[in-house]
This record gives structure tokens, sequence and C-alpha cells, in this order.
């Protein structure tokens, strides 16, 4: 019973996170300027929320913005890690609810959280592929997982070396954080931010596939429940950052209005495949 209350806890608090963010309405002047602003995105009827997102002149930038709530929220799960590593009462609830979980289930053993993990984040190219069009382009959206992906995987890298905190498995000191679960998170982070103006249905069913995976690291025994927790906080927080820091690079990368085009190709010579991609400044 414990470990259920704890993982729907978690759960409660990935979903808040999601409700916690205020919308903000379009800019009302930005029909003023004469450049035409360009919508990437499906039209929604009439009584959809307003949007997060402001068009800039250029048609070309997206600024988010969070309410702090936001913020506070995995802002608190990490702590909630860091904590962890040395406080006795929450070290014995790490070791409690790993007794219960091997108690329950102590021949558990399944691979499918290295699949779990980048789910979220392909669903995203999975709905756009269908005719579901999230907030960005390929392009746009693309570059924004890059940037979270960086932030995500070279902070949890970070930490797993410097704290040297051992599985409970006893294989390595690499518990804190979770990597699967910090995946997971920016994933589903980033499929809500892609889709919440189009159904807040969508970024709930990511969350709860994150959710999934890090129950399914401390069910594999490779993570304490901290571990799990400060992997969450880490994914939503680098993905918030993506999105604050696209805009400066995207003034950088494309300062013109450009179109772009990529494209498969398939090198019979060397039996190779992979991508083409084609710039044109207008």
């Amino acid at each position: 019973m414990k470990k259920l209350i704890l993982m729907v806890g978690i759960t409660l608090s990935c979903l808040e996170t999601i409700t916690a963010q205020a919308p903000v309405a379009k800019d009302s002047t930005a029909n003023n300027h004469s450049d035409t602003v360009v919508n990437d995105s499906i039209p929604l009827n009439a009584l959809k929320p307003a949007p997060t997102t402001v068009k800039l002149r250029n048609g070309s930038e997206t600024h988010f913005r969070s309410s702090a709530a936001g913020l506070i929220i995995p802002s608190a799960m990490v702590a909630y890690g860091f904590i962890a590593l040395n406080n006795p009462s929450l070290k014995n609830l790490n070791h409690s609810t790993k007794a219960e979980i091997l108690e329950d289930h102590p021949k558990f053993n399944s691979g499918v959280d290295n699949i779990m993990q980048y789910t979220p984040a392909v669903a995203v190219y999975v709905l756009n592929a269908a005719g579901v069009h999230g907030a960005h382009n390929f392009r746009d959206r693309t570059i924004i997982l890059g940037i979270a992906a960086v932030l995500t995987a070279g902070t949890t890298r970070i930490l797993k070396t410097t704290t040297a905190e051992e599985r409970p498995d006893g294989t390595n000191s690499l518990s804190f954080p979770s990597g699967h679960t910090s995946n997971a998170f920016m994933g589903a982070e980033f499929l809500y931010q892609e889709y919440k103006d189009v159904s807040p249905w969508i970024g709930i069913a990511g969350y709860a596939m994150a959710t999934a995976t890090g129950a399914m690291r401390m069910y594999n025994n490779r993570h304490w429940l901290s571990d799990v927790v400060a992997g969450a906080g880490i994914g939503i927080l680098g993905t918030k950052a993506a999105y604050w820091i696209y805009p400066l690079v995207q003034r950088k990368l494309f300062p013109g209005k450009k179109d772009m085009v990529v494209l498969p190709y398939y090198n019979a010579e060397w039996k190779s495949l992979g991508l083409s991609l084609s710039l044109t400044r207008f």
C-alpha cells in the first residue's frame, strides 16, 4: 500500500505541473505589423484555451511563459532528491519502498522501460505525421528537443558522477538521479508544451507514461525512490529551459526568413541511409 501511495503522489505532482501553468494570451499588437505571421498549427475551435505562444512580427520566434508555480514543483522534486542523499528519514523511506517492491514482486525483471523513456518525445513526431500539428514545425521542435536533451543528459551525467550514489542492486555508484526517468519527463514536458493548446489529455498521457517509466526503474531494482523523483524534476526543468533558450538560438541560427527542406537519402555504394538538409534564404 505504501508504494502505491508514493507512486500516486508522484503522478499527482506531475499533473499539478501541467495545470499550474497559467495561459498567456497572444500579443494584441501583433496584427498591427505589416509582416505576415505564419501559423503551423491546426486551426482550433473558438472554445480552445488561450495559447501560451506569442508569434513575433518576423513570424519565426515564439516565446513561452510559465507561472512561478510551474517551476516550483519540479524544483522541489530535485531538492527532495538532494536532501534524500543524506537525510536518514528519507533514506529509510528509500529502503522501505525497495523492500515492499521486492516483497510483492521478487522476480520482476523487464526491459520495457528502456523503450518507454523515449515514448513521450516520439509521440510528438507521430502526432505531427498523423496530421495533428503542435506548436512548432519540424525544424523548430527538433532544435528545442535537442537543447532539452543536452541540458537534461548533461545535468544527469554530472550528478551521477559527483554524487556517486550506489544503486539498489549494488551494480555501480551511478544511481542518482535516474537517467531513464529524466529522459521520460523531458519528453513528457516536450509533448505537453507542443500540444497543450490542442488537448490537455495529450500532456496527461505523456506524464502518465513518464511516471510509469520511473516506477519501472524501481521495480527493476535499478533506482531508489529519490532518484526517480529527482530525475523527473530535472527532465521537466530541462525542457522548460529549452523553450526559453530557443528564441535566442533562433535569432543566431536563422536571422532572416529561410526555407528548410529535409530529405532522406540512400547511398547504394556504401549501403548507408541519411538525411540531406537544404536551407534557402529569401
